[in-house]
């Protein structure tokens, strides 16, 4: 939510939510204002997009013909990258307009032979493989029900090829945050997550920071009641200010993070290169 972006429904129905999100935003320039902060501007979201992108850079460097999973994907900008590198990508999103957009834009970058994009829901993902590597970023935080987010990250690992890797990048501060809290997201607490993942057999394996910066966080549950010319201002202002720490710091300021990106593979198999 933003001065003039769009905000929180009272009545979170996952399928109209994210399909009115793509709606309004997948096509417009890079679409990160259907997949980012939702009708935020194009600075903001490009900042977003830029500490996910270093944060997770790391895994992604793959071999020629992984085969991957890119699970919420969104309009594709993930997907496309891996594809770019020559992985063999299924990308998986709720939305059928958010899919409709991966395939226009997998098409443009010419990588249209080395994707699929699938209409699912996570809770009940079946997308065939294995998978050697399954992308996953700021998917789980807005899954709510707690037996679908359960039930997803089950689904998750059992389409994980054994020696497979699974990375994920969500809203998960080390202290609780529920003053970010709407009804489409939980900035839930980074135990949750870990406790679930070990329930269902995945070892954490690397974990790192996104976001160590606490301007934005102060500054979003305020936002909307600000004047229009103050609340750009302002998040203008915040946006400078976070940048320079996120990109410095922001792998290695795991515990002040408000994001954090989840490196894991399932219990007893052997780690992949």
């Amino acid at each position: 939510m933003n001065a003039r972006g769009a905000p929180a429904p009272e009545q979170y129905l996952p399928h109209h939510y994210w399909e009115d999100r793509a709606r309004r935003f997948a096509a417009e320039g890079s679409g990160l204002a259907a997949v980012c902060s939702y009708g935020m501007p194009e600075f903001y979201n490009r900042m977003i997009h830029w500490s996910q992108y270093l944060a997770l850079r790391p895994w992604l460097d793959i071999r020629p013909g992984t085969r991957v999973l890119d699970v919420g994907c969104g309009v594709g900008r993930w997907s496309t990258l891996l594809a770019r590198r020559l992985g063999i990508v299924t990308g998986a999103d709720l939305s059928p307009t958010m899919i409709a957009e991966a395939r226009r834009r997998a098409e443009l970058q010419s990588v249209s032979s080395r994707t699929r994009f699938i209409v699912q829901d996570l809770a009940r993902l079946d997308a065939d493989g294995p998978f050697d590597l399954i992308l996953g970023v700021t998917v789980l935080q807005h899954i709510l029900d707690p037996q679908s987010l359960r039930s997803a990250v089950k689904r998750m690992a059992d389409h994980l090829a054994p020696g497979g890797r699974m990375v994920l990048l969500e809203a998960a501060p080390a202290n609780t945050a529920e003053h970010c809290d709407t009804t489409v997201f939980r900035a839930r607490h980074r135990r949750v997550y870990l406790d679930l993942f070990a329930e269902q057999g995945l070892e954490l394996r690397a974990l790192s920071g996104v976001d160590p910066a606490p301007f934005k966080t102060w500054l979003l549950p305020h936002l909307r009641g600000l004047p229009r010319p103050l609340g750009m201002s302002a998040l203008a202002a915040v946006t400078l200010a976070s940048t320079p720490i996120d990109v410095l710091f922001g792998r290695i300021a795991v515990e002040r993070s408000w994001h954090a990106v989840f490196v894991l593979q399932r219990n007893g198999d052997v780690h992949a290169a």
